[in-house]
């Protein structure tokens, strides 16, 4: 079976302005290291669509939806944070990055790939229910996740973050559900935004326990993250037998990372790939979506892809 990912150069038409770090050439980037390393060919592309509004507001208010259409169109540059540029297309643009997730899980459940990764910006794993925080207009893993329990009727699903910054949105969208597992290592909320975070907050009413944070101090690189793979990340989503894995895939841990004060290497992220693709194939069928979240350092978030791109292949041929 096949590696499926989902690259379009629409993507690049959400202007974030001169200076941005969150900036269209990431994806130029991370697509001429794919090609110049021979992964480009080696994938099964999958074309992304615009998610439906309806799969959107599984996660977002409806209010916050329109809101976000209607500051767009407008011509606004922020919307809600400093943090957060638009520009006349970003709310189209952001449809077609959250539908990226739709189609890859479908892709998974259908057979057509195993596993997935999707380029996509803006991000997504700091929206909240009803506003756009850090680059993030919409939860583009929070959205292929509820696609999964409610479209495919999974029971389990497990979302994996491994961003520098701690995946705020995505955990209070599904901190009181026993159905989704948020697992997040980041660097720690007194040194980094967004500020949460913290190993004490581990879900609410009935989805107390179904929330892991990690946080790891300023300067951690492999080893540590390796040891909480094997000590925490793993053993937690073995207790869990979640029906799919997915991976909010940022790779601003990277030691060259501007908005980040980690070490993370290359191989780094591909042995956190090998271990989360080890877990799905033992777990879950090898079923595991990966989408991109941050990464500033356009040569490391580049390697860093190319080697998280490269084990999701070994595992599909």
């Amino acid at each position: 079976m096949a590696t499926g990912l989902i690259f379009d150069e629409r993507y690049l038409l959400h202007d974030t302005g001169a200076g941005h770090p969150e900036r269209p050439a990431r994806l130029k980037a991370i697509g001429a290291k794919l090609r110049e390393t021979g992964l480009w060919d080696r994938c099964t592309h999958l074309s992304p669509k615009p998610a439906p509004l309806e799969a959107i507001a599984r996660v977002h208010d409806a209010d916050y939806i329109e809101r976000v259409e209607a500051t767009c169109r407008r011509g606004q540059r922020l919307i809600d944070t400093p943090d957060c540029p638009i520009c006349p297309q970003s709310f189209e643009i952001a449809l077609l990055s959250a539908g990226a997730g739709l189609v890859a899980a479908d892709a998974i459940m259908s057979g057509q790939v195993r596993n997935a990764f999707c380029a996509t910006r803006p991000p997504g794993h700091h929206a909240e229910r009803a506003t756009a925080m850090g680059f993030c207009l919409f939860g583009n893993i929070a959205i292929a996740a509820a696609h999964l329990l409610s479209h495919h009727k999974l029971d389990r699903v497990a979302i994996v973050d491994f961003d520098v910054h701690h995946g705020n949105g995505t955990q209070h969208l599904f901190e009181d559900r026993a159905d989704v597992l948020f697992i997040s290592l980041h660097e720690h909320p007194d040194y980094q935004y967004p500020g949460t975070g913290y190993e004490h907050e581990k879900g609410k009413g009935q989805g107390e326990g179904f929330t892991l944070n990690i946080p790891l101090m300023p300067g951690s690189g492999d080893d540590l993250y390796r040891e909480v793979f094997e000590s925490q990340v793993i053993p937690k989503l073995e207790e869990y037998k979640p029906q799919c894995i997915l991976v909010s895939a940022g790779f601003d841990a990277a030691e060259a990372d501007p908005l980040g004060n980690m070490r993370v290497s290359t191989e780094g992220f591909a042995a956190m790939s090998r271990d989360l693709v080890t877990a799905a194939e033992r777990l879950c069928e090898g079923r595991l979506l990966s989408m991109l979240e941050g990464g500033y350092d356009l040569g490391a978030l580049a390697d860093g892809v190319a080697a998280h791109v490269n084990t999701l292949l070994s595992a599909s041929s």
